[in-house]
């Protein structure tokens, strides 16, 4: 155990899907996944254990920004040998994007001191594992799942003043959320695999958002995505 998830090695899949929010976790386990087990409650940070078409699967809530990522990651695959982690999460879009829309993470662009702080590292973009890149793709293409695939921009700040266009079109950046530079780079350091899918919640290109509800229950094109991307690891 550890301080923020108190459950047992046998408890959990090598097999993590993580959204932001807990109650993602919550919706994924109830609608998805059979013989549910909750495993972790610690904070309201809520995880499960189940199963989706046979195959033992867990879900986490990561919580928000990368210092939050960086933990519950980085404790998943030092302390529990989690092997695989893909983040199911929204951002806001760059590009000309629809809401729901769906983005499959190359690479996490960010100016974030995270990495620096853990382990010197000083590049700001780090890779998502091509391994899950490749099995995601290869998931969509068999579903018929339309996804963009590209770099992600990652920020420490929600409320930013500012939209740094020049940093944008420096690294041709789709859009922008807050955890994929933590969890990719607990990956690349740790030797793990790390991937993520990202649904379009909002943009700055028009007002339109994503409810609250919808962003906890209706992302489903991306959760099954995931899922199915489960059965090929």
């Amino acid at each position: 155990m550890t301080p923020h998830l108190e459950f047992n090695k046998e408890d959990i899949s090598n097999i993590v899907l993580m959204p932001g929010d807990p109650l993602r976790a919550k919706h994924i386990a109830t609608n998805y996944l059979s013989d549910v087990k909750e495993i972790n409650d610690v904070r309201n940070m809520l995880g499960y254990t189940g199963y989706y078409k046979g195959k033992k699967v867990s879900v986490i809530g990561s919580g928000m920004g990368n210092p939050s990522m960086g933990i519950y990651s980085y404790e998943l695959y030092k302390f529990y040998d989690v092997d695989s982690i893909i983040r199911i999460g929204t951002c806001g879009a760059y590009k000309d994007f629809n809401l729901m829309d769906v983005i499959l993470a190359t690479n996490s662009c960010s100016k974030s001191t995270y990495a620096k702080e853990l382990n010197n590292y000083e590049s700001d973009i780090v890779e998502s594992s091509t391994y899950l890149i490749n099995k995601i793709e290869e998931t969509a293409r068999e579903h018929n799942i339309n996804i963009v695939k590209g770099n992600i921009h990652c920020v420490d700040a929600f409320y930013k003043e500012n939209i740094d266009y020049d940093y944008i079109n420096k690294y041709d950046l789709l859009g922008v959320e807050m955890e994929t530079f933590a969890l990719f780079y607990n990956a690349k350091y740790l030797n793990k695999n790390a991937g993520a899918i990202i649904t379009v919640s909002d943009s700055i290109n028009h007002n339109l958002k994503l409810t609250s509800i919808e962003r906890e229950q209706s992302l489903d094109t991306m959760i099954i995505l995931a899922l199915e991307t489960t059965l090929k690891l």
